[in-house]
């Protein structure tokens, strides 16, 4: 089976969930052996995986100005002779009023730049010529950011589109949602043979709010895979008698970070031997900082900033406990991360991962008096502390994204059945 696979980002590049959960989808799929996928990125940076194909969007010609091979190779870095060729012959408009570079091809800067839109639509338009130069079965575009290229791919090729829901607008905006972004979520999930929801919560919100046919839509959740070898050595930083809290992840008002300091506030009117860290970054730190410094526990309050790689398994593995307050949480990776280093965990209920957690301790995003005082009771309770961290442990062993990529299939071959 061949699969046409649309995503924003790919490891080593991470910028959030979505990367994860997409190396994730697709490695799951590769451990079955019959499944070839082609992962089109805007701006690959070269040190991708290679259990699948990667397809560097800004690479791929889509004008052309009587240039060849020979006159351009010095300048491409991934292309063969053959797909540059391949490619050439598959130019299937004139786009010559597009803003491309010498080679035929378009800009995507590495993430999310100021002019998203218009590399939304710039991508759908690669998509196209993708589509007619690819051989594939089915389509899979992740988020929303490349629903429009998987729409694209589907009209070129009509291949069967599965799209998957890693959040929606109601969640990033608790609710003030952007028209224009709906709009793109509506066409793609409107135009999707298939519509994967990173969890029920999710999927009710689909059909709810983008009136979508309950029957094709799938809640799928997302799982972690096991800690390499480098994570499983870091040894565990954390101080005798001084527990340390950490909230991991964008300071954004989806992921509730002012709930997390007014718990902190409320803990350490009890006790004054606890750290608490606010790791990430986002358009909320500064706010945090003021509120930190009102509440007057800035002495117990540390903001190390965006963490990567290595570095959130060393956070996880210095944690005492580690808090996901957000407000909406279509799924929730991190948790299941900070329990495979042993680290006990609290979520929100609005938290997709709930469904599939049980070791965690739920409570409501705003109910900071609960958060609190679960906070403090892990901390204080050493045999709770010890139930959460060897259950915690067990449960995620058995969230594998091998069981992932398999029910994913499952649904692959149904779609392309019809």
């Amino acid at each position: 089976m061949k699969v046409l696979m649309f995503g924003w980002e790919f490891p080593p590049k991470i910028f959030g969930g979505l990367a994860v959960a997409s190396y994730g989808i697709t490695k799951g799929l590769s451990l079955q052996g019959d499944v070839e996928t082609t992962f089109c990125l805007p701006h690959p940076c070269g040190e991708e995986e290679d259990f699948l194909k990667i397809v560097a969007m800004n690479q791929v010609p889509i004008a052309w100005r009587d240039h060849d091979y020979d006159y351009v190779k010095g300048r491409l870095e991934t292309m063969s002779p053959e797909d540059y060729y391949r490619y050439r012959d598959h130019i299937y408009a004139d786009f010559n009023y597009m803003p491309v570079n010498d080679l035929g091809c378009l800009h995507f800067d590495m993430g999310y730049g100021k002019n998203l839109n218009e590399e939304i639509n710039n991508f759908s338009i690669v998509a196209g010529v993708v589509a007619r130069t690819e051989q594939f079965d089915i389509i899979h575009a992740h988020d929303w950011l490349t629903y429009p290229a998987g729409v694209h791919a589907k009209m070129v090729s009509g291949k069967p589109l599965c799209i998957h829901v890693h959040a929606t607008d109601f969640d990033r905006s608790r609710g003030k949602v952007n028209p224009t972004v709906y709009s793109i979520e509506k066409n793609g999930m409107d135009h999707a043979d298939c519509i994967m929801c990173v969890s029920e919560l999710t999927r009710q919100t689909v059909i709810n709010q983008y009136h979508q046919d309950p029957r094709k839509c799938i809640a799928m959740h997302n799982a972690v895979y096991p800690l390499n070898e480098e994570y499983q050595a870091i040894p565990p930083q954390r101080k005798p008698g001084e527990k340390v809290v950490t909230f991991l992840g964008r300071i954004t008002m989806q992921k509730g970070p002012e709930y997390f300091v007014e718990a902190a506030a409320l803990v350490l009117q009890k006790t004054r031997n606890i750290r608490f860290c606010m790791a990430g970054s986002g358009d909320m730190m500064n706010a945090m900082i003021h509120l930190v410094a009102e509440r007057g526990i800035a002495d117990r309050f540390h903001f190390p900033g965006f963490q990567r790689g290595k570095q959130v398994y060393e956070a996880y593995k210095a944690s005492d406990v580690f808090v996901m307050p957000s407000v909406s949480e279509p799924f929730g990776i991190a948790p299941l991360e900070a329990m495979q280093c042993g680290t006990p965990s609290i979520i929100s209920k609005q938290s997709g991962c709930g469904e599939i957690l049980t070791n965690v301790i739920k409570v409501d995003y705003w109910d900071i008096h609960a958060m609190a005082d679960a906070i403090y009771s892990v901390c204080t309770n050493q045999s709770l502390y010890e139930y959460l961290r060897d259950e915690g442990i067990k449960e995620v062993d058995e969230i594998t994204w091998e069981k992932v990529g398999l029910r994913i299939r499952k649904y692959y071959d149904e779609l392309i059945g019809k």
